[in-house]
Order: structure tokens, then C-alpha cells, then sequence
């Protein structure tokens, strides 16, 4: 599988998620800098890591959506090349179009940064072929920024599609987000985006091991 990390200015899991990467595909992937005119030819997974992007100095990814480098994978994830965004990079999907939404602040107006529980409410696609439909998983979470948010016909269209992905265990919700939604695909099931951390358990010396299926899905599907 040749996946690529894109590197925005201030993004601090990009190391953390290119680790997760190399263990479950026997090969690092390629470090992409925002300000990259284009991404490496013949990617099969292009991934937006967690952080704070420019600081998020105005709206979480709203300025890292307007990198040079976003072009490409927006041409990229027209084409169907398969697209990963962890925390600020689900906000920056959310900022490009890339999926519907928007992530506001947390509900209590506070930083949250502790293990949350979740559910995988799908186990037919390419990122979470390796759980159970059903399966309670334990995934970090580590932002000011994660309360999903969409209109009325939105929600019940990503819900009457199936494109929630994971969804908080009932009173798990660390950022009130809308249904307990914590991500979410695309139509086509090739863009995933999602708030916690998989890759903070993704090695037995992190604790636990429940963020490496997304991996060992996407290296499955896509090698």
C-alpha cells in the first residue's frame, strides 16, 4: 500500500499516525508538506493527521483546506483515491467539502483529552473491514474542536445512508456532538473522517490496540 501524510504546519500526530502506517503496512509512507504543489503519483491512501494547523488561528482547518497541497487531494478524492483525516484532519475534510458538516467548540467550551468509548456502526468498508458491526472500541480523544454539527436533512441522510462510522457509547459524548456522531464517510464510503485518535492505540505499548483494525482494514483493502 503506498499511502501518503500530509504535514501542515503545526500538525503533531503526523510521526504518531506514519508509525501506525509502517507497522501495519511494512513500509513508511510518504511525508508531504502543505505547501507541496502535488502529492506522490500511484497513492492508494491519502491520510490528513491530527493537530492544530496554522494554529487554528481562525476555524479548525479552515486555513490548512487552502495549502497548496489540497488541490491535489481534492483532485485526488474526486478520482476515488481513498482519504483518511484524523481530528483536524476531519476538520479540514469538513472545510474543503470533502464531507458535509462542520466541527464546532465543545459543548462545555473546554480542551477534552481522555480515552472515550465508541461503537462501529459498519463493518463493510475498506477502513473498518477488521471490527465487528456493533463493536465498542477504546480510542483517545484530544481536541477543543469536535462538536459535529449539520442540518436536520444532513444527519438523517448520513444516517439513512450508513455513512456514520463511529458513533460515542450514550453518555460517553465528550464535545456534544449531534447523535453522538464521532465520524463519518463519504457517499462512496472513500473518505473517512473521524475525531478520535486511532492511532494512540494502535501498539500494545500504548495500552491498547483497539485503533489498529483501521489500519490493518485499510492495508487489507488496499494492497
Amino acid at each position: 500500500m503506498k499511502a501518503a501524510v500530509v504535514v501542515f504546519p503545526a500538525s503533531n500526530c503526523d510521526r504518531d499516525v506514519a508509525t501506525a502506517l509502517t507497522q501495519a503496512n511494512g513500509s513508511p509512507p510518504k511525508m508531504v508538506w502543505h505547501q507541496d504543489a502535488s502529492l506522490p503519483d500511484d497513492l492508494d491512501l491519502i491520510v490528513l493527521p491530527g493537530g492544530f494547523s496554522y494554529g487554528d488561528y481562525l476555524r479548525c482547518g479552515a486555513m490548512a483546506a487552502h495549502s497548496p497541497i489540497m488541490r491535489d487531494v481534492i483532485a485526488r478524492a474526486k478520482e476515488g483515491t481513498p482519504i483518511l483525516g484524523i481530528c483536524n484532519g476531519f476538520q479540514v475534510l469538513c472545510e474543503t467539502g470533502l464531507l458535509p458538516g462542520v466541527l464546532m467548540r465543545n459543548a462545555h467550551l473546554k480542551f477534552v483529552s481522555r480515552d472515550v468509548h465508541m461503537t462501529v456502526e459498519g463493518a463493510n468498508t475498506m477502513f473498518t473491514a477488521r471490527y465487528k458491526p456493533g463493536q465498542r472500541i477504546n480510542i483517545p480523544v484530544a481536541h477543543g474542536d469536535g462538536n459535529y454539527f449539520a442540518d436536520k436533512g444532513t444527519l438523517d441522510r448520513l444516517e439513512g445512508e450508513g455513512q456514520v462510522a463511529f458513533r460515542y457509547v450514550e453518555g460517553e459524548n465528550p464535545n456534544g456532538a449531534a447523535r453522538n456522531i464521532a465520524g463519518i464517510y463519504n457517499e462512496k464510503r472513500t473518505i473517512l473522517g473521524l475525531m478520535p485518535h486511532p492511532e494512540r492505540h494502535a501498539d500494545p505499548l500504548l495500552g491498547c490496540t483497539d485503533g489498529k483494525a483501521i489500519f490493518d482494514s485499510l492495508v487489507s483493502a488496499l494492497s
